[in-house]
């Protein structure tokens, strides 16, 4: 597991009975802890309009967990681009990168992270926004690493600022087989989001992403593949499936559409729910990262061997932030992350 990284996924998640500003400042705590277990990465997630996830703004976000840190990588996952100008992202993250040199990673994604009426409140033009994602992405890299646009490109005279030494990192995201392939032609590194479906199309997309990546220039540009998954280790089998009642609750109500503070498990148990739903429930408990710490380690080995992967990003949601906090110490010791 050692040549594998392991990193983190914070989607700033609200607690039921919380105020969601809150959120905010657990996400710097968990950073600055996750920092010492040994995590290689710290990603934060964008969504909007949301009463489950604070986290609407990443790159400030970002900025304030660099700060406050002095080794992991720090950065979003993801940025979605369709909403932006492709230069403003490109300046926000080249500042980001005067901040922490080195440290700050740009994932890049097309979903919008919310509602389609919100979408449109964030750029009236959301609708046909989602078909420039190519050339967004292609735009976004070439300012960000100082490189030339293409000669008629109308902005190629345009530039970045503040340059420097470093460049941030940028990866693309994604749950299906599009994100796959264009990071594949760009030859860019690739995240799926796993813990989205369960698992559901990782194989078929990052097979696409293996078959089809294009190397770059230049050539020491390698190809790497990551997944995030939802992970959730306490002492106890039970115990973390107590905990993980909270996360099965809100994935089905969101399913319903309602997008509603994380519950505690007590208050989950109340949840009038259908048969349909509890088995759901249950099998997405099943197909999740839940339980000891040895017992989530050996299946992220496993899912690492089967899949390739470079490295997994591990999310996690709990009513307590001290038992998030705790499932990510015993799994950087079970996985000897130093």
């Amino acid at each position: 597991m050692n040549s594998m990284k392991l990193s983190v996924l914070d989607q700033s998640p609200i607690r039921n009975n919380a105020s969601p500003d809150q959120s905010i400042r657990e996400s710097i705590a968990l950073a600055q802890a996750c920092e010492g277990f040994g995590y290689h990465r710290y990603w934060l997630s964008e969504h909007h309009n949301s009463g489950s996830v604070a986290g609407s703004a990443p790159e400030v976000l970002a900025a304030a967990i660099a700060a406050s840190t002095s080794r992991i990588r720090v950065g979003a996952a993801g940025i979605m681009l369709p909403h932006y100008a492709s230069l403003k992202i490109a300046e926000q993250f080249r500042v980001l990168e005067a901040i922490a040199p080195g440290r700050i990673d740009l994932g890049l994604g097309r979903a919008p992270g919310s509602d389609g009426r919100t979408a449109l409140a964030l750029n009236p033009n959301a609708r046909t926004a989602a078909d420039m994602f190519p050339s967004q992405v292609r735009d976004v890299m070439a300012w960000v690493s100082g490189s030339p646009l293409p000669v008629d490109h109308p902005f190629r005279t345009l530039i970045a600022e503040p340059r420097g030494p470093h460049a941030p990192e940028i990866w693309i995201l994604g749950s299906s087989n599009y994100g796959a392939q264009l990071a594949a032609w760009f030859g860019l590194p690739y995240a799926f989001a796993y813990f989205f479906s369960d698992g559901a199309g990782a194989a078929e997309a990052l097979h696409a992403y293996h078959s089809q990546f294009r190397q770059p220039a230049p050539e020491e540009v390698q190809k790497r593949a990551a997944v995030t998954v939802f992970a959730l280790a306490c002492e106890t089998e039970g115990e973390a499936k107590y905990w993980a009642k909270s996360r099965g609750a809100f994935w089905a109500m969101r399913n319903r559409g309602q997008y509603i503070p994380l519950p505690s498990p007590d208050e989950a148990e109340q949840f009038d729910f259908t048969e349909v739903e509890k088995a759901q429930m249950m099998l997405s408990l099943q197909r999740n990262f839940i339980g000891t710490a040895p017992q989530v380690a050996d299946r992220l080995r496993a899912l690492a061997q089967e899949l390739q992967l470079d490295e997994i990003a591990i999310t996690t949601a709990t009513y307590d932030p001290a038992v998030r906090t705790k499932s990510y110490e015993l799994l950087a010791k079970e996985l000897d992350l130093g």
